[in-house]
């Protein structure tokens, strides 16, 4: 009997945490920025690039998997947010993990079929750029100035196409 109350007690704490990973954990501002890790992502066309490439560009870098369905739930609000977040010089890229897919076709379909056929996405090799940040949950967005720096991190899910999430990182791409 106390076996089973234990059991209990366990999976009810952890499906207490899959409910709270699906709202917006933290919006986190570094007083400091920090280099951001130089591994390598495979972007949707085989070229690879690092993050410091795109130096030059506010970066909204967004870690997320497939089999994760918070990251799954926002990509249609992602996808507006892409699209309007382009229009004001802010590049979003979602990142993945490559042992996720198969083919960039099969991530293009699966991408469409969600309701983000426009994001551009990149394939983590083997977790190393995840990895390199500290992240081991997704979703987890990663804020990247013009200097290639790292300044901030949403943990968590966000409201993509709420005017004000925009609105919000236009002010600290303007900092």
């Amino acid at each position: 009997m106390r076996l089973i109350c234990k059991i209990f007690v366990f999976l009810g704490f952890i499906s207490a945490s899959f409910g709270t990973m699906a709202k917006q954990d933290a919006v986190n501002i570094f007083e400091i920025s920090r280099d951001v890790p130089t591994s390598e992502i495979m972007h949707q066309s085989g070229k690879t690039y690092r993050l410091t490439d795109f130096k030059g560009e506010f970066v909204v870098a967004v870690f997320w998997s497939k089999t994760c369905g918070p990251c799954i739930k926002e990509l249609k609000d992602l996808n507006e947010f892409y699209l309007a977040a382009l229009k004001e010089g802010i590049r979003t890229v979602l990142i993945s993990p490559d042992k996720d897919w198969r083919s960039t076709l099969e991530q293009k379909r699966f991408l469409k079929k969600y309701g983000a056929p426009d994001i551009e996405f990149y394939t983590d090799k083997k977790g190393r750029l995840a990895a390199d940040f500290g992240i081991f949950t997704s979703p987890h967005t990663v804020l990247i100035d013009e200097n290639a720096q790292e300044i901030g991190r949403i943990r968590g899910t966000a409201k993509w196409n709420d005017k004000r999430v925009l609105d919000y990182i236009k002010k600290l791409k303007t900092k």
